[in-house]
């Protein structure tokens, strides 16, 4: 793999901490993180609440300074690529502006930039020409959340940063949205975006990045940390069969039984299968792949604590793989 960089790189985190409290009761919140972005990738952040998603956004977006450390974005530090227009951000919290219509804000916010997208173009990239002309206080919370990703969008950034960008959004808003994301990455541009919706991650993201107790448990393609991190699981009928022995089976490393249906998780779904048939155990059978859900539960499940109450070392299952950038898969 070519390695890309730090001026080729769209984000790049190098030994990144930040603690917040005081002396005796502080809180790593990002823990020597390190993690490259390519030009022109799109990657999903997943964490639990409380991982250290948010803390790490704003690192790179210049609104914190990491106690150790280096942030670097588009070849320069987070504040001068901000301020150069470089980055849209979309983040949770802030409300549009009242009583102006959303032509009008749109408008404002990219005279505000060096070389802003022409207000139409943002428009339509963000799906809002047809209300255009109406106030923003006016919107329904879906529509106000695509009006913000116009805003993201008013700079012409080339990369920007969605904050749980669907998260007031129904189905079909949610459908919309990711279209319009897709579009602007089809145009070479950089998309990092954190959210709870697992199958946005799996079905928007080039890559994935995993964070837990401020530090990355995993980093690789969606399909490789399913791989890597997930267990397959094996069903079938028992048909009034004993369902003893089924947990030495080859692979098995968990048994559910609901009624006379049996479930194996299995980190060898073949073996586990070909043992089934030799017992006969192969009625209603049926195989499926470990999904993104269970690969995030099994990283980020709760850490084993030793004899003092620290979280023991090296406790959270790891799922590294090479990153890649778009440039490398294209």
């Amino acid at each position: 793999m070519t390695q890309t960089r730090d001026d080729e790189a769209a984000v790049v985190l190098t030994g990144v901490v930040k603690t917040y409290g005081r002396a005796g009761r502080t809180v790593r919140a990002v823990d020597g993180i390190d993690v490259r972005i390519g030009r022109g990738e799109t990657v999903a952040l997943l964490g639990r609440n409380g991982a250290g998603k948010s803390t790490a956004i704003s690192l790179l977006l210049g609104l914190d300074e990491p106690d150790e450390g280096a942030v670097r974005v588009l070849g320069r530090s987070p504040g001068r690529a901000v301020r150069a227009g470089l980055v849209g951000a979309m983040l949770q919290e802030g409300r549009p502006i009242p009583r102006v219509t959303v032509r009008e804000l749109v408008s404002f916010v990219a005279s505000a930039y060096p070389r802003p997208l022409p207000v139409a173009e943002a428009l339509s990239l963000a799906g809002v020409t047809e209300y255009a002309d109406r106030r923003v206080d006016k919107l329904s919370g879906g529509q106000t959340q695509r009006v913000r990703f116009a805003v993201a969008l008013a700079g012409n950034p080339e990369l920007i940063v969605l904050d749980e960008p669907t998260a007031a959004l129904d189905v079909a808003g949610r459908r919309a949205f990711w279209e319009s994301m897709r579009a602007y990455a089809r145009r070479g541009n950089t998309v990092l975006f954190s959210t709870h919706y697992l199958e946005e991650a799996d079905e928007n993201a080039d890559r994935i990045v995993v964070i837990d107790r401020g530090r990355i448990v995993a980093d690789g393609g969606g399909e490789a940390i399913k791989d890597a991190a997930g267990h397959s699981r094996v069903s079938f009928d028992l048909a009034g069969r004993s369902t003893e022995g089924l947990d030495r089976l080859p692979g098995v490393v968990a048994v559910e039984v609901t009624g006379d249906r049996a479930l194996l998780r299995t980190d060898d779904s073949d073996a586990t299968v070909v043992a089934l048939a030799r017992l006969d155990l192969i009625r209603g059978l049926q195989v499926s792949r470990a999904t993104l859900e269970t690969a995030f539960l099994a990283l980020t499940a709760p850490a084993e604590t030793s004899p003092g109450g620290a979280a023991a070392p090296g406790d959270t299952a790891r799922a590294r793989t090479a990153p890649r950038t778009a440039r490398e898969t294209a």
